[in-house]
């Protein structure tokens, strides 16, 4: 089985999103089964929060149904479990080399550097944060494509 670990800020956007994504993308193909997915957060500050209504609407808006979430922040023991650590955007890398020193695995990596260079244009490899831009459709958008080039590179 494979193990990836969706991260963000706050996990209450991005990550939720794209680990539902992920998961309603794997059923789709059939392969369900083969992957365990789960999103955290760098930050403390959203700790036991819910989805933000509004990443959840647009998921829902995509007919992504989810279970529920509750925000929890990535753990050194994350890293041991995980076979991936997928990041929205480098703020979150950042954050992220603080909780957890080094990458001597090279399980880290952003989003959307799965996604073929063509594809974006000569955008930058972050997924905006909708929290701040309140684009949630963007950001969804953005989780798809690196969602799927994930899921064709994995199987």
């Amino acid at each position: 089985m494979h193990r990836i670990l969706f991260i963000c800020h706050g996990n209450i956007c991005r990550s939720v999103m794209a680990e539902y994504v992920f998961k309603h993308l794997a059923a789709q193909a059939g392969m369900a089964d083969r992957f365990e997915v789960d999103s955290a957060a760098t930050s403390s500050e959203e700790i036991g929060n819910p989805i933000y209504p509004q990443a959840l609407q647009c998921l829902r808006h995509h007919g992504i149904a989810n279970a529920r979430h509750s925000a929890r922040q990535v753990t050194q023991a994350d890293y041991d479990h995980f076979n991936q650590l997928i990041l929205m955007e480098d703020y979150n890398l950042r954050n992220l080399r603080r909780i957890i020193p080094g990458d001597p695995e090279g399980k880290m990596s952003l989003l959307l550097a799965h996604v073929d260079p063509a594809q974006l244009g000569g955008r930058t490899l972050d997924v905006a944060d909708p929290w701040y831009t309140r684009d949630f459709e963007a950001a969804y958008s953005d989780i798809d494509l690196g969602c799927r080039a994930l899921l064709a590179e994995l199987s």
